[in-house]
C-alpha cells in the first residue's frame, strides 16, 4: 500500500501520518487489494480541510471534510471512506449470493416450472 501525503500551508506531522495510516489500514481490511491512498491536508484561514482518496483497481473512494481541528477533519474523512468501502463490499457480496429466479410457466415457479416446461 502506497500512501502519499501532501500538506498545503501546513506541515504534515508524524501524528497526522499515524492517524491516516491507522484509518487506511482499517479500510484495507474491509476491501482487499487497495493499491494506493492520497491524503491532502489544507489550511485556509480558520478552516482545516482533509481530502482522502483511496484507489482500488479502477475505482476511487473520495472524501473531503473540514473542521476547526485537523485531527477531527482527518478522522471524519477516514470515517466517510470507511462507509463507502462497507457499502461497496455489500454491493459485491449481495450480487454474488442471490441466484437469479427461474422463469415462471403458466403461474408455476421454481422446480415445478422447470418440470412443466420439459
Amino acid at each position: 500500500m502506497i500512501i502519499e501525503y501532501t500538506g498545503r500551508q501546513v506541515v504534515v506531522t508524524q501524528k497526522y501520518k499515524d492517524q491516516a495510516k491507522a484509518g487506511i489500514q482499517r479500510i484495507t481490511r474491509i476491501i482487499n487489494g487497495a493499491t494506493s491512498a492520497k491524503v491532502v491536508l489544507t489550511v485556509d484561514k480558520y478552516r482545516k480541510i482533509a481530502d482522502v482518496t483511496v484507489s482500488q483497481g479502477g475505482q476511487h473512494m473520495v472524501a473531503a471534510c473540514e473542521s476547526a481541528e485537523m485531527t477531527i477533519a482527518l478522522r471524519d474523512a477516514l470515517a466517510k471512506i470507511e462507509q463507502q468501502a462497507v457499502r461497496q463490499k455489500q454491493k459485491t457480496t449481495t450480487g454474488k449470493r442471490h441466484p437469479r429466479p427461474l422463469e415462471t410457466v403458466d403461474g408455476l415457479d421454481g422446480p415445478a416450472a422447470a418440470a412443466a416446461s420439459a
